[in-house]
């Protein structure tokens, strides 16, 4: 049975990879690698993202944190994201050399770039090695400024599929087969009891059942 949730899980991934952009981001760094087996990496909250005001959003498997960097310390971090982008060899998908790990760089100023990142980043090679040391730094990413940060809506990734145990009822507004096309919405006082980010649900509706993930969005962000 888990093994079947796995594989389920892994194919959902693939799913929700194109995941909805920032409004007014600088970078926006995503893991692709679920740190459980039965989490959905690309359903969690991203790992850094930096708004040209200087807000920052640092998230783990389900949460975020929000802060504010001075104006010197956003754009240490742009001319770092700068000095990236002109490596050799710098393009969609750059390797850092061996291990598992998947990362997903979102550049939005100077112009749009999306990168793929594969391997571990301190198992990185000569050439790569400022990406590396980039990505190090944005994954342990810290700041006085940080604080929890409460998001006004959830997005709605729904499939059909079963989870290893039972199942919950739907309890929001919207039905949920919608969501199977388009992710929907939901606000956030409506799941406080459910669980975000990587962590999906069971869920039986209509005499189906379904694995739904709850997207945490960011400010002006849509599914």
């Amino acid at each position: 049975m888990r093994r079947a949730a796995t594989v389920l899980l892994l194919s959902l991934a693939a799913v929700w990879s194109a995941a909805s952009d920032v409004p007014k981001a600088v970078v926006v760094l995503e893991s692709l690698t679920a740190a459980l087996p039965d989490h959905v990496a690309e359903a969690a909250p991203p790992r850094f993202v930096l708004l040209e005001d200087g807000q920052v959003f640092v998230g783990g498997t389900s949460r975020l944190a929000a802060g504010r960097l001075t104006r010197a310390e956003a754009k240490e971090i742009e001319a770092r994201v700068v000095a990236v982008r002109q490596l050799p060899g710098f393009g969609a998908s750059v390797s850092l050399g061996a291990g598992t790990q998947r990362h997903r760089l979102r550049v939005r100023k100077g112009g749009s770039q999306d990168i793929l990142i594969t391997g571990d980043p301190s198992e990185a090679s000569a050439a790569p090695q400022p990406l590396a040391s980039l990505l190090r730094d944005l994954l342990r990413f810290d700041h006085p400024s940080l604080r929890p940060y409460r998001p006004a809506a959830y997005a709605v990734i729904a499939r059909e599929g079963k989870l290893a145990g039972g199942c919950r009822r739907w309890t929001f507004s919207e039905p949920l087969a919608e969501s199977l096309f388009a992710p929907g919405t939901v606000p956030a006082a409506a799941a406080e009891n459910w669980p975000t980010g990587a962590t999906p649900a069971s869920v039986c509706a209509d005499d189906k059942a379904y694995v739904v993930a709850l997207r945490p969005l960011l400010p002006g962000e849509r599914p």
